[in-house]
C-alpha cells in the first residue's frame, strides 16, 4: 500500500504541473487530457485540459487533474521532509514564487527547520529538515 495524493485544479493544471518540474520537484509521467479519443468530454470547455496526471520525483508521488467543478483546495498540505537546509531553503524560495508564506523558514521548538506556504495554484506546501540535518551544509549520515 501507498498513500498519494490527487490534486483539483479547475483549469490550473499544466500551468501548476510545469511550475511545480521548473522548481525542480520532478516531472509529469503519465497525462491523460480530456476530449482525447477514448476519455470522456461533459463540457466542452474542458477539451484539452488534464483529465488525469501522474507526477513523480525522487520521494515525490501524486496525481492531479482539471475538474470544472473542483473545491478551492483546503484541509491537506503536501509535507516535504528534507535532509539539506541549504536544498530546504531553495526549494522553498522557488515554491514560494508568488505563494503566500504562513510559516516563514525557521527552526522550531522542536529542532526541526520548518515552513509552510500556500502556493500560487492553492496547494499548501509544509518543509521540515530534521534537526539532524538543520545545520547549514549538513547531510543525511
Amino acid at each position: 500500500m501507498q498513500q498519494s495524493n490527487y490534486l483539483f485544479f479547475t483549469t490550473t493544471c499544466e500551468q501548476a504541473l510545469d511550475f511545480y518540474t521548473e522548481c525542480g520537484l520532478g516531472k509529469v509521467v503519465e497525462v491523460l487530457r480530456y476530449g482525447a479519443p477514448s476519455t470522456p468530454l461533459e463540457n466542452e470547455a474542458m477539451r484539452g485540459k488534464i483529465m488525469h496526471a501522474r507526477f513523480e520525483g525522487p520521494g515525490v508521488l501524486f496525481y492531479a487533474s482539471d475538474n470544472d467543478d473542483a473545491e478551492p483546495m483546503r484541509g491537506s498540505a503536501h509535507i516535504l521532509m528534507m535532509d539539506n537546509r541549504d536544498q530546504t531553503n531553495q526549494l522553498f524560495e522557488r515554491l514560494g514564487q508568488g505563494a503566500t508564506v504562513t510559516t516563514p523558514l525557521a527552526v522550531q521548538p522542536w529542532g526541526g527547520y520548518f515552513g509552510k506556504l500556500t502556493d500560487r495554484f492553492g496547494v499548501q506546501w509544509m518543509f521540515n529538515c530534521a534537526n539532524w540535518a538543520c545545520e547549514p551544509g549538513q547531510r543525511r549520515p
